[in-house]
């Protein structure tokens, strides 16, 4: 009797402890996406799971500014490209149904394409198709359908021949979009419904946000302050379809990743080709693949007009996050929403982090930032990087191997010194000689600083 009681006991210590260590954790994830929030970096609703146990779940800043109202865990966002997860699963359904191949040409669905007897499903999925991306377009479209958006597509030039490069296109999933409607004998959204939402249960999902009657819905701003709320037009979502239309809760993305963890809805087999990279980029077919802290990520940002997004999954560790964005300025921006997402990580897994911290900007001279301008390059890493000037700040366009990466806005601390507001990983010094003339730049990111020398 006396070892049960003890027993008993050190069970309830280790319970005890477990949840200590839980609450902190919390606390963690919620004082820093607070800090974000407050810095105008983030405003929505967040979910962070890990081992099965949701650890946080709710909403930061408003949900509509002139009703006061607040985001929470059942505001409905745009999740725009996050959606291409989606697509993709109902592909490899029909895969699996044997109505179609991964291996099936573009033309057996529509004559006319450039390379259209060549470009594969696969090469759709993984967006080496070479079909170019309508969105980089000046076009301007407000709503469409497959007789009009099909024939439009078509008259693009495309970015190379079908499986020799890579580059995202969400031509490539809108056309998916259409393809799902011919194989499945329903319409795209029918298709995903029956699917996914329904066994899901993903109640608060759809597609048609612009006519969507719901007081959990939020409204998307291109600016949303203290002293500015601008509302953002509505993206129509017969526009990006197969690749963006979707909206959702961060409730229902959860439930997306349980189905998705318990292959629920396509086989094991079929979903680790999906989570497998192609040859020419870390993206499988839909899904962006990373590693971090040695586990395998699988995620998928978003962004459209008045909402930001990302969704991220490390399956080994039955993690998930969340986070979802009524702003598409700098706080619904991808970069801020997965910025984050690698701060909410690094607190799970109990590795180093910094808290952002406001730093106001001072006037610098115009012609002190044109002298600045130019190529810098750092030949260990083979990254090359384009220094111009906007409006009173540096603009740095980095390269590596020949591919662009994300532009930071450098905002000047003083002559030489300069951070990007959105990173706060980021800060950048200039070299500078006697005469102000820059030999190179010295940068500082996340503890570690790198030198980028001057070539022109």
């Amino acid at each position: 009797m006396q070892m049960k009681k003890l027993l008993a006991g050190a069970l309830l210590l280790i319970y005890t402890q477990l949840l200590h260590a839980q609450d902190s954790t919390t606390q963690k994830l919620d004082a820093l996406i607070t800090v974000y929030a407050n810095l105008g970096r983030f405003n929505g609703s967040a979910l962070v799971a890990a081992h099965g146990k949701i650890l946080l779940q709710k909403g930061y800043g408003l949900k509509n500014a002139d009703s006061k109202s607040m985001n929470d865990a059942n505001t409905v966002f745009q999740i725009a490209s996050i959606t291409k997860t989606f697509t993709s699963t109902v592909v490899l359904k029909l895969v699996e149904e044997h109505k179609l191949s991964l291996d099936d040409k573009l033309s057996k669905f529509y004559s006319g394409f450039p390379n259209g007897d060549t470009i594969t499903i696969q090469e759709l999925l993984s967006h080496t198709s070479g079909l170019h991306n309508f969105t980089e377009e000046d076009t301007t479209i407000n709503e469409t359908d497959e007789q009009r958006m099909i024939p439009y597509l078509k008259t693009l030039k495309p970015d190379f021949a079908p499986g020799t490069n890579w580059s995202y296109s969400n031509s490539g999933y809108v056309v998916l979009g259409y393809i799902i409607q011919k194989v499945s004998g329903m319409s795209y959204w029918q298709a995903v419904r029956k699917y996914i939402f329904e066994p899901l249960h993903m109640n608060n999902s759809g597609f048609d946000f612009t006519h969507l009657k719901s007081a959990d819905k939020a409204i998307g701003y291109d600016v949303l302050n203290d002293s500015v709320q601008q509302q953002s037009t509505i993206t129509d979502s017969t526009v990006p379809f197969g690749a963006g239309a979707i909206y959702s809760t961060v409730t229902d993305m959860y439930n997306w990743n349980e189905g998705l963890k318990s292959y629920k809805i396509v086989h094991e087999g079929l979903m680790q080709q999906a989570y497998t990279p192609c040859a020419l980029h870390n993206y499988g077919f839909g899904w962006q693949i990373d590693s971090i802290y040695g586990r395998k990520m699988l995620s998928h940002s978003g962004a459209i007009s008045g909402f930001g997004s990302n969704f991220a999954r490390i399956p080994g560790d039955d993690v998930c996050i969340v986070l979802l964005s009524n702003i598409s300025g700098s706080a619904g921006s991808t970069f801020n929403v997965t910025h984050l997402t690698d701060k909410l990580l690094a607190i799970l897994y109990h590795k180093a982090y910094t808290i952002p911290k406001k730093k106001t900007p001072v006037a610098v001279n115009k012609d002190v930032l044109k002298n600045y301008t130019g190529t810098y390059t750092i030949d260990e890493m083979n990254l090359r990087i384009d220094v111009t000037v906007g409006d009173d700040i540096l603009i740095a366009q980095p390269y590596r191997d020949g591919h662009p990466g994300p532009t930071s806005f450098l905002h000047p601390l003083n002559n030489t010194q300069f951070y990007d507001e959105r990173d706060d990983d980021l800060e950048v010094t200039l070299d500078v000689d006697a005469t102000g003339k820059p030999n190179g730049m010295k940068i500082l990111q996340a503890g570690i600083t790198r030198y980028a020398k001057k070539i022109k």
